[in-house]
């Protein structure tokens, strides 16, 4: 069992995400410890892109300042590093392929290893591609977490079948942001997954409030923040910390039902 998974052992995970680099490299490395501190089961990274096709404004902002600031693959790797130095929470990149493909897959997997990464995420990649680099990080012990979407009912089954680390469950169509309401009808699809495969299914894209978390949390196994957490980072910057803690845990807590 690969230690993504075994993050949904005790009870329903809360997934946090930030972008790497915003509002700085140092700070970055801060927000981590704080959301493992204040309860996070499993931190996603964001590797800042020029085109992140999958991300609302919220995130696409979050990347251009990051990348205004300089940050590159190299500078995360090496913060990730530091992070290891005081957390072993589990830690997936959210890149694109592009990056991916620039840097190198062997040199990119076996850097991720090398560092402590225990999964990706890439949202451009098709299952139909997945094979590209899915013998390179299998080589190197990371999981490339597939996602599904409202759309991807003929292809769950496919998707579903070799999916390793978590199943991210895209709650709803489009780019990711905060939604007031969810109308997908998740626990069919959640439904259809299990019947296939006993990796656990988290659900993202949209969810930010404890009451969502909770909602969310009856009928899977995990849930994804991004973009509210991005947000918190954008109206506070340098002095994000508290404010991450208290959101996180407030979140986490929802999750305990």
């Amino acid at each position: 069992m690969s230690k993504i998974t075994e993050a949904f052992n005790n009870g329903k995970a809360f997934i946090g995400f930030l972008t790497a680099g915003d509002p700085s490299k140092e700070k970055t490395i801060e927000y981590i410890l704080a959301m493992d501190n204040a309860g996070a089961d499993i931190i996603e990274i964001g590797i800042p892109f020029s085109d992140p096709v999958a991300e609302g404004p919220v995130i696409q902002d979050a990347n251009l300042r990051a990348l205004s600031k300089g940050i590159n693959t190299d500078d995360i790797f090496d913060l990730v590093e530091d992070v290891r130095k005081e957390s072993s929470v589990p830690l997936v990149f959210l890149t694109y392929i592009n990056p991916v493909f620039y840097y190198g897959y062997e040199k990119f997997f076996k850097k991720c290893k090398d560092v402590g990464i225990n999964g990706i995420i890439i949202p451009d990649l098709p299952y139909e591609e997945k094979g590209e680099i899915s013998e390179f990080a299998k080589n190197y012990d990371v999981d490339v977490i597939s996602l599904i979407a409202p759309t991807s009912k003929d292809r769950i089954r496919m998707i579903a079948k070799d999916a390793t680390g978590f199943i991210y469950l895209v709650s709803s169509m489009g780019v990711t942001g905060v939604r007031n309401e969810i109308k997908t009808d998740l626990k069919e699809i959640i439904g259809e997954i299990k019947s296939i495969t006993d990796v656990p299914v988290a659900v993202g894209f949209g969810i930010n409030t404890p009451e969502q978390s909770m909602k969310i949390s009856k009928i899977a196994d995990g849930v994804i923040v991004g973009s509210a957490i991005v947000k918190i980072i954008e109206k506070y910057g340098g002095n994000s910390k508290e404010y991450l803690e208290e959101y996180v845990s407030k979140m986490k807590d929802a999750t305990k039902i």
